[in-house]
């Protein structure tokens, strides 16, 4: 028998997160079908616990809370999800925490998240830490489903690079190890990259050094050090994501302050923050009510037929001329549907009537405008995506005292709004931005406007937590910039100072910048040598700087289009970006599919090169 026939056959996985236990639980499923009987040995490299892996591992703050109630997180797949393979079906997170607190299914975790499983019920907000016990219970479960001739061997390091031909094994060189790991396929599953900074955050960093002042780069908030920022002091936030929601924690309960009965006790130890962005307002609240009655039927002006059709046009898309009129035809049909099904009384027409004229009405067009004018007498009723996208347009004051009790009024107003079911149009809304993500991955990078936009609308904050920015403000702890938030470095004064649209004629000083939002998903500024190799050893990249894989089954394209044979990618920096959000129970998961689609695609693979081993020796 030759070497090669002897060798177990070996898959390299770099990134131990959801998403590369994902891809484990995808081999464990097909294993069967498609590798019976067969070896290989997976080598699945991070240096954190796989499962939670970076993000999601068990070692942060307490207080930092899931995006998602707990009802709407799985890591298992169901009918709903587009994929060849089977299903495996499992607990999403709510179920998961009654079996635990019914005895069915034990964790090992530490008392106080042990106490917080037993506490969790579906509409709950779950912490970081308690989803990372559920996503290390997954993981586990995974590898326990793997047949015996698979086995998993983990690294608890970092990957440097991969080499290797395209028609032979590839090698994985590891932080502190000399000898490489050396694979028949290697599948990068690593999420959020860091960033070396670009011009612009350079220069404020350097302007910072020569004043001593603080300028924190962006970061995933838990791994920032923010022990910089002083007590009292002001602090220039640029960024009114998610991440400043987590900044917004940390400083706050994070430092010794409490609430009580709507009211912010502070410790003393806060620093004053001054947050803006470009549209000038948090994130919308996550929706506080749940479905009920007949859903939109979805995708029904961007299915995969218009998705195939845009891919199939010459030349490269152009998001707002080619991509989004269908976007907002989905969106409207959804907003539309659930208003004429569940509040007839706040329309004019009848239904089938207003749905055969939306259908034959352009996009954008003078005749759908009329129509829904018409049809829908209340313009609180209608969907207007441009006014939701810059709420703060036209909006001025004269100061930014004004201003504060202004943006309450919209943060109360829309907490209000996103916790009544008589709203409910906009819960369609939110099922209709997931169809349509779903589709438009498919057609690889349409930049980053839609992924902020859909975020902003379908991944927002808690409830409770945008109650707690309200407390906040009104204890003087949070401040409001405004919209078109700009930032500039006074050399001779030595500070940095904001300004706004919303407030032109005012600006705020402070002694430190905090930029509060993730690194850019770009191999362009990448921090990590392994994607950077990558792309020196001839992997493509887009105009924005993502990794260009096979829409397919995630392998990784060169820049003459052609995939490799052994490398694939699944993740945020790619083009095959999916949401950063866990899949909700049956809402057909785009990223299980892509996990299934690489999964069958690897396993194949090997069972080939395991016949052509055989055939050789």
């Amino acid at each position: 028998m030759s070497t090669a026939s002897a060798a177990t056959p070996s898959l390299v996985i770099i990134g131990g997160g959801p998403r590369g236990t994902g891809v484990i639980e995808r081999i464990a499923a097909n294993a069967a079908g498609l590798y019976p009987g067969g070896r290989l040995d997976i080598h699945l490299v991070d240096p954190h616990p796989p499962g939670g892996g970076r993000i999601w591992r068990q070692d942060q703050s307490p207080l930092l809370w899931m995006n998602s109630m707990a009802e709407d997180v799985t890591m298992f797949t169901d009918d709903t999800v587009r994929q060849d393979g089977p299903v495996r079906p499992g607990p999403a997170l709510d179920a998961w925490a009654e079996d635990v607190r019914a005895g069915r299914i034990t964790v090992d975790a530490e008392p106080a998240v042990l106490e917080e499983i037993r506490q969790l019920y579906g509409q709950d907000f779950p912490s970081r830490r308690l989803q990372s016990a559920y996503l290390r219970w997954v993981y586990e479960q995974a590898l326990d489903a793997l047949p015996p001739g698979i086995t998993v061997r983990e690294h608890r390091t970092r990957a440097l690079g991969v080499t290797g031909p395209r028609g032979g094994r590839q090698r994985v060189r590891l932080q502190g190890r000399a000898a490489p790991l050396t694979a028949d396929l290697v599948v990068l599953t690593v999420g959020h990259l860091d960033a070396e900074p670009d011009a612009e955050q350079r220069e404020l960093s350097a302007f910072a050094g020569r004043h001593g002042l603080v300028h924190l780069q962006p970061d995933f908030t838990a791994d920032s050090d923010l022990s910089a920022l002083p007590a009292g002091e002001p602090v220039i936030v640029r960024g009114f994501g998610l991440a400043f929601i987590d900044l917004m924690v940390l400083l706050t309960e994070g430092r010794g302050g409490r609430y009580e009965n709507g009211v912010y006790l502070p410790s003393g130890r806060e620093p004053v923050l001054h947050v803006g962005s470009r549209r000038g307002v948090p994130y919308h609240s996550k929706i506080g009510y749940g479905w009920t009655g007949e859903r939109p039927p979805l995708p029904r002006f961007l299915g995969p037929g218009q998705a195939g059709e845009l891919l199939g046009r010459p030349g490269p898309l152009d998001f707002r001329r080619d991509v989004w009129p269908h976007v907002e035809k989905e969106l409207g049909h959804a907003h539309y549907h659930r208003l004429f099904t569940a509040h007839p009384e706040r329309t004019t027409v009848g239904r089938d009537v207003f749905e055969d004229k939306y259908a034959a009405a352009d996009p954008g067009s003078a005749e759908l405008a009329a129509l829904v004018a018409a049809a829908v007498p209340d313009p609180a009723d209608r969907l207007d995506l441009t006014a939701l996208d810059h709420p703060l347009d036209g909006v001025r004051h004269p100061t930014y005292e004004a201003l504060q009790g202004s943006l309450r009024d919209y943060i109360t107003a829309d907490l209000a709004r996103r916790h009544d079911p008589g709203h409910s149009p906009d819960l369609a809304v939110f099922l209709g931005l997931l169809s349509a993500y779903g589709q438009l991955i498919t057609l690889g990078d349409i930049g980053n406007w839609w992924h902020g936009f859909f975020s902003y609308l379908a991944s927002g904050p808690p409830g409770p937590r945008l109650e707690q920015l309200l407390a906040l403000s009104r204890a003087g702890v949070v401040r409001f910039l405004g919209a078109s938030v700009t930032v500039e470095a006074d050399e001779e004064a030595g500070v940095f100072r904001a300004g706004s649209a919303t407030v032109p004629a005012e600006r705020v000083e402070a002694r430190a910048l905090v930029e509060a939002r993730l690194p850019d998903p770009s191999l362009r500024h990448t921090a990590s040598p392994l994607l950077r190799g990558l792309y020196e050893d001839g992997a493509a990249t887009t105009d924005t700087g993502l990794l260009s894989v096979d829409p397919g089954d995630g392998r990784i394209l060169d820049r003459d289009g052609r995939p490799h044979p052994r490398r694939f990618a699944l993740g945020p920096y790619t083009t095959a970006r999916s949401s950063g959000a866990f899949t909700r129970p049956r809402t057909g998961g785009p990223a299980f599919g892509q996990n299934d689609a690489t999964a069958r695609t690897a396993l194949t693979f090997l069972r080939d090169l395991s016949c052509r081993g055989r055939l050789s020796a």
